[in-house]
């Protein structure tokens, strides 16, 4: 029998909600399960997701990520990916690019949040749009959502629904920023889907979503990372996302309030590799 072999590390730069399943905390279990060693660097800690629970109570993070990065390169941690998701600020766009620039053979996977459905967030401004544009140009990949792509490519973001051939378009005029681009959330006939650039182009259309939650885009983020990571190509990866995020919306009970996100810790199983011990 081999020996089992240290896992690939992944630094997530991301923030954690006490309550409700998103960020940090679908993250980490993800890609424990996948096979992944998740590092968390919370870039800002919420009482809530910002969601419906009202304002949340907030703690940064900034000063204490710059710490901890310079913590972990001084031990000499090797990160297989660094993936990064919400960056309350510019100091926080500064810890994603400080860690790029420590770890510079990592992969880098940038989530760039800044809104959704056609509106930036209200902390959003273009100084912060102009950080994230470099960012994702230093990233190897990108996942924003359609309205995230459209601000990084100085669109209108409230233009409306995208047909396949414009969803396609989108994600391949993002090819300008970054080698690789998942655009997720596009809305296509009666789906949700995504649609992505690069060496791989591929439309999506697998997610029939008729709720919405929270952190479903974190979800789709871990597991799209953690199959890359077994070795998948990009297309299969999103592939191995997509069905998995629409399973766990399926198995969410319909009257689940739907602020604590989707039910997605049953199905964790799902995502292991099939190792011996």
């Amino acid at each position: 029998m081999l020996k089992p072999t240290e896992p690939k590390k992944v630094l997530c730069i991301h923030d954690l909600s006490g309550v409700g399943r998103c960020s940090l905390a679908v993250i980490l279990p993800v890609l424990s399960v996948m096979g992944v060693q998740p590092v968390a660097l919370p870039t800002v800690v919420l009482s809530t997701h910002t969601g419906g629970f009202g304002t949340p109570v907030r703690m940064d993070g900034a000063a204490y990520g710059m710490a901890a990065l310079e913590h972990y390169h001084d031990l000499g941690l090797d990160f297989a990916c660094i993936y990064t998701g919400y960056l309350g600020g510019e100091e926080q766009i500064a810890l994603a690019e400080k860690a790029f620039g420590l770890w510079p053979a990592a992969r880098k996977i940038v989530d760039p949040v800044m809104g959704d459905n056609g509106h930036a967030y209200s902390t959003v401004t273009p100084a912060f749009i102009d950080r994230m544009r470099e960012l994702a140009r230093r990233a190897d990949l990108i996942l924003p959502n359609a309205t995230e792509a459209a601000l990084l490519l100085q669109k209108n973001a409230a233009a409306g629904p995208l047909d396949d051939a414009a969803a396609q378009a989108l994600a391949d005029e993002l090819a300008a920023l970054a080698p690789n681009a998942v655009v997720t959330g596009l809305p296509m006939g009666k789906y949700i889907g995504c649609a992505g650039s690069g060496r791989d182009r591929f439309v999506i259309r697998k997610l029939h979503i008729d709720r919405s939650f929270p952190g479903t885009g974190d979800l789709y983020g871990a597991v799209l990372i953690g199959s890359l990571i077994q070795g998948n190509a990009l297309s299969a990866a999103a592939d191995n996302a997509a069905e998995f995020v629409s399973l766990a919306i399926q198995k969410t009970p319909a009257d689940q309030d739907t602020r604590f996100g989707v039910w997605f810790e049953p199905l964790l199983p799902r995502l292991c590799p099939q190792r011996e011990f």
